[in-house]
């Protein structure tokens, strides 16, 4: 069996608004998601993200359940206003704190921080200021990067600007079901544009940051979902053209190729404007790596009441679904990190969020010592080879992390879904590790020699150490 490359990184990831907790502690100031939240009918069950997983108080612990699961890679968020509280001057030091003690715990204990500028907390006050649909957001963004590189530059290799343009903007300016709520489509590919602005801003940033360095890394990370046709019919297959323009390529093409796909014209219509010849060229300023984050394929149809793209997903009679109603299809995964370094990039890449929410209880009883969890251990199996086989292909991937550590905000589903290796208990916070974080344990401590056989049962899987 091909073998993962040497340096090859076992993380997993999560962000800050998901699992902090205590969004304006400290000094802090509200993002959009803190709105959001706290606005009536927004996420199922009133949930808010004002306690997530209590990680800002108790990131030492998650720090050594990394440890125990043999983790050497960490993908964390900063909250922009835990940092910046008004989004912009003026700095506040706890915040910084926070994460430069985490990053040294982090490297004490032997696991690489890769740190993500934007998972989607906007502070408040920019938004109230245009937010994303405002052009000047691509400065405020870069002099945000500049603060944290010059932070934490010294420390940490690994850097992402944003994470998953599409589905803020789908989720945010299109379809309002995600902070901060709009349903445009003069606003959506506007919004678009200027996070990749400021993504480019952030490169740039990041370049230029003066004081010590260790060799910063940085790149995106896009969310990838490749789009099948659901039949031959030309109907069905233009749809699935549309879709495909509108979730993978509208943000690749423009980072790699200096354009956006034609089909935009006709998802936005008269919503679609033109930009400037010269923004191509900063969102396009050279990166070191891209992030992929994948969960599913979309198997498509043409819908003529599917707004704007006029296309809509369709369940395979013959797969097995996620409690999100996901398809799982680990194929895909393979022919997605071909796809991008055939099309796009010969660029080293990594798998930057993949997993799988189930169907699992709030609460476990207080003499618990594991949550048996067959499933993801079947779903991380199969998409780990997934990942080897696109090794297999010549395709240059790094690493791999799990989504996620720990069960946590689901952002509109409140904490209904759960992703996590870890176990959460809503009542008392207690970690409880799943037979899948005991698995991916033993992924990492044989650099994937145990995906060599078949996905194994609870009883083969050896239990944590203390």
């Amino acid at each position: 069996m091909t073998a993962f490359p040497p340096g090859f990184l076992w993380g997993a990831a999560t962000s800050a608004y998901q699992v902090e907790g205590s969004p304006l502690a400290d000094g802090a100031g509200p993002s959009i998601w803190h709105r959001f939240a706290h606005t009536p009918g927004r996420v199922v069950n009133g949930d808010t993200g004002d306690v997530a997983c209590d990680h800002y108080r108790r990131w030492a612990e998650d720090v050594e359940w990394m440890r125990r699961l043999r983790l050497n890679a960490y993908r964390f968020s900063v909250s922009w206003a835990r940092v910046l509280p008004e989004g912009k001057g003026r700095v506040n030091r706890a915040g910084l704190d926070f994460y430069s003690r985490l990053v040294d715990r982090l490297l004490e204990r032997g696991i690489a921080p890769m740190v993500t500028l934007y998972h989607w907390d906007l502070p408040a006050a920019l938004d109230d200021l245009g937010g994303w649909l405002d052009r000047d957001i691509a400065g405020w963004f870069g002099d945000y990067a500049e603060l944290m590189y010059r932070t934490l530059g010294d420390r940490v290799a690994l850097w992402a600007t944003i994470n998953e343009p599409w589905v803020i903007v789908d989720g945010g300016y299109l379809h309002g079901a995600l902070a901060p709520g709009h349903k445009s489509a003069f606003e959506a590919p506007r919004a678009a544009h200027h996070l990749l602005l400021a993504h480019g801003a952030a490169v740039e940033a990041l370049r230029a940051a003066p004081g010590p360095r260790s060799g910063g890394r940085v790149g995106i990370v896009i969310n990838l979902e490749p789009k099948d046709s659901a039949s031959e019919r030309e109907e069905d297959l233009a749809a699935t053209r549309r879709a495909d323009a509108q979730f993978n390529r509208h943000y690749l093409d423009a980072l790699f190729l200096g354009s956006y796909p034609a089909e935009l014209g006709e998802v936005y219509g008269e919503g679609w404007p033109e930009f400037p010849e010269a923004d191509f060229r900063r969102i396009g300023t050279p990166m070191d790596y891209l992030g992929i984050n994948y969960y599913s394929r979309g198997l498509t149809e043409n819908d003529p009441t599917a707004w704007p793209t006029r296309a809509s997903t369709v369940h395979n009679p013959d797969a097995e679904y996620t409690a999100l109603d996901w398809e799982i299809h680990p194929e895909s995964l393979t022919r997605t990190l071909a796809w991008v370094r055939d099309r796009y990039t010969p660029l080293p890449l990594y798998v930057t969020e993949n997993g799988a929410a189930f169907d699992e209880p709030a609460t476990l009883p207080e003499n618990a010592r594991t949550l048996d969890d067959p499933r993801r251990v079947a779903y991380l199996h199969a998409h780990l080879n997934a990942v080897r086989a696109a090794i297999a292909q010549g395709v240059d991937v790094r690493g791999y992390f799990a989504w996620s550590l720990l069960d946590n905000f689901e952002w509109g589903h409140g904490y209904a879904k759960r992703f996590g290796l870890l176990h959460v208990d809503r009542e008392s916070m207690r970690r409880t590790p799943k037979t899948s974080a005991r698995f991916y344990r033993q992924v990492a401590i044989s650099h994937g020699a145990v995906l060599d056989g078949p996905a194994p049962v609870e009883a083969e899987l050896e239990a944590l150490p203390g």
